[in-house]
């Protein structure tokens, strides 16, 4: 090789502060755009004193901190998950909502929310969800007990549009207080209490760093499952493993901010272009582009026909959409 390992992990270490870098830019950026402008003296004021600025403050620690987390998880947890998902099965439109997983997680979660449960169950439910779909779709797309990729995302596409029917017909049974649950099925970070978003936060966090720590056996899979089992790795359980984690990563992500499409498609796609296909620089990068990503989408949503807000699903499909479009007819 003509790259030391020394310098590689140079390489990596100064590609990570620049993303985390520009995530913490667009972070101030989003603090201070919405509704109410705010300049830069008004955050430091809002942050380190009180009496005039409790109005900043309110707006900073109840609103617009919670809601940049959440993006943060949801834009890096999504794009980590669709990396591994795209990895495993070697087709690049793999995705959660593509799957159908975010629909199933929905799904779950709206059952909770119907029938009065709290935050642990919309949680459970959600996940109990994605699984379902996981489950569901595996099955339908085997071949003589092998899992086909392109089947897998016919059956995930046929499967997800089965569900996305009943979240609609689920809607209708839900309390008018709830109604706006249609917004929340729209993709949206502003329907969470602080700590739900703590929680997701910590949760989606600890997931991505058990899935990027994993990294190298995505790459060793990706080759193939023989070739996989000759090298030492155990198949079956590390497919079931990083399986199970993102599945979780989705159903802990839309339990709180509802389905958010195309994120897990755009950005492991863009970060394999930028920086190549070896998913120990992919997987990690992934989650601080997406991070980046939902933060740039949230900005739109909020400001782009201010004050009335629009789904941030909406500019994820938007951007999303040609691009799906464009890779099923390059595939």
């Amino acid at each position: 090789m003509d790259k030391s390992p020394g310098l590689l992990k140079v390489r990596f270490l100064i590609t990570i502060l620049l993303l985390l870098s520009s995530t913490v830019i667009v972070s101030i950026v989003s603090l201070s755009v919405g509704s109410s402008d705010l300049t830069f003296s008004n955050i430091i004021s809002a942050l380190f004193s009180k009496g005039e600025s409790d109005v900043f403050r309110n707006i900073l620690f109840e609103i617009r901190i919670p809601r940049i987390l959440l993006a943060i998880a949801v834009g890096g947890g999504l794009s980590v998950a669709g990396a591994a998902f795209q990895s495993l099965l070697m087709n690049p439109l793999a995705e959660p909502y593509i799957l159908g997983i975010s629909s199933g997680g929905t799904f779950g979660a709206l059952l909770a929310v119907i029938l009065g449960f709290g935050f642990f169950f919309i949680q459970l439910f959600s996940f109990v969800g994605c699984g379902v779909i996981v489950l569901v779709v595996f099955m339908v797309s085997k071949k003589y007990g092998i899992i086909d990729p392109n089947s897998m995302i016919l059956s995930g596409v046929m499967v997800g549009a089965f569900f996305s029917s009943l979240i609609l017909v689920m809607v209708n049974f839900l309390d008018s207080s709830f109604r706006t649950a249609v917004f929340w099925l729209l993709g949206s970070l502003s329907m969470a209490d602080k700590l739900s978003v703590f929680i997701v936060f910590i949760v989606v966090i600890f997931l991505s760093i058990i899935l990027i720590v994993d990294s190298n056996k995505m790459n060793l899979l990706s080759i193939g499952d023989e070739q996989a089992f000759h090298l030492g790795i155990n198949v079956k359980y590390s497919r079931a493993k990083i399986y199970v984690l993102s599945s979780l990563i989705v159903g802990s992500l839309v339990s709180v901010s509802g389905i958010i499409g195309f994120v897990g498609l755009i950005v492991p796609h863009a970060t394999r272009l930028i920086f190549g296909s070896d998913n120990r620089l992919v997987v990690p990068y992934s989650f601080f582009v997406g991070a980046i990503f939902l933060l740039i989408s949230d900005i739109i949503a909020r400001t782009i026909f201010s004050p009335v807000e629009i789904p941030i699903g909406a500019v994820t499909a938007f951007v999303g959409s040609p691009i799906f479009i464009y890779l099923l007819k390059r595939k």
